[in-house]
């Protein structure tokens, strides 16, 4: 399988590119990337330095990935982003190198980024997020496997969402969103658990039962978070999913929306 490269790309000499790639007009690959197999970049996308794509990345028109940290403590050390196999970028996504914080930006693999999402330094994403259109996260944004942000959303700074959650349109997230929930507003607040997002994803319906019994315990009682919790781990069943939904709210560190 041949690599095609159009006579307008640049791609530094020190670019490794894997079989099959395609690089479109004008894109820009630089010192220090390194392309996997089958990976497409469309027209003006540009990889700055020190990118790692896996394999069949598709990036889109006019994306830049690899850009300097936007953080003042920035001294120029060598940081990287990371990029998973099967992951979509759209048209003008920007992803940041990280600081010295954490040395790598990461996004998962079998991720969808839509138009104009902003990924900030050290960020980590797991696998299978969907981000839609417009949509920035700050620096240091934790995001677990499979949660679904909505467009126009804005994360701040060390938040983390996650896994299977779904956070609405224009929200504005100042506080951690707990795996398994729907989360919307500005501030952000809870709405129950992603029901429809758990059944997609095959989630068995005594799993279902448990979240939701602590959920209710935690969010919905007149316990306050400790107390809930504490009902929580001697009431429902010890499930993996359970342990890591109260584990999530019992270690963040900037509280949960209600």
């Amino acid at each position: 399988m041949s690599t095609r490269i159009h006579p307008t790309a640049l791609v530094d000499a020190s670019a490794q590119l894997g079989e099959g790639v395609d690089i479109g007009p004008w894109a820009i690959v630089g010192p220090g990337c390194i392309v996997g197999d089958e990976s497409v970049l469309s027209p003006r996308a540009t990889l700055e330095r020190d990118v790692t794509l896996g394999r069949r990345v598709k990036v889109g028109v006019g994306t830049v990935l690899g850009g300097d940290p936007q953080d003042l403590k920035f001294r120029g050390e060598v940081t990287r982003v990371e990029i998973g196999d099967d992951t979509t970028l759209r048209e003008y996504v920007t992803i940041n190198r990280a600081t010295a914080h954490s040395w790598v930006t990461r996004i998962g693999k079998g991720c969808f980024l839509m138009s104009y999402v902003h990924i900030a330094h050290d960020c980590a994403l797991g696998d299978g997020v969907i981000i839609s259109n417009g949509t920035q996260l700050a620096g240091h944004v934790v995001v677990e496997d499979r949660a679904t942000i909505s467009g126009l959303v804005a994360a701040h700074q060390f938040v983390r969402i996650g896994a299977h959650a779904f956070v609405g349109g224009a929200s504005r997230v100042a506080q951690d969103v707990p795996p398994y929930v729907k989360a919307v507003g500005n501030p952000v607040k809870l709405f129950g658990l992603n029901s429809v997002g758990l059944q997609r994803n095959g989630f068995s319906e005594p799993v279902v039962k448990e979240l939701k019994r602590a959920y209710r315990l935690l969010f919905r009682s007149e316990h306050n978070v400790s107390q809930g919790l504490a009902r929580a781990r001697e009431e429902c069943s010890a499930l993996p999913e359970v342990q890591h939904f109260l584990d999530f709210v019992a270690q963040s560190e900037r509280g949960v929306g209600f």
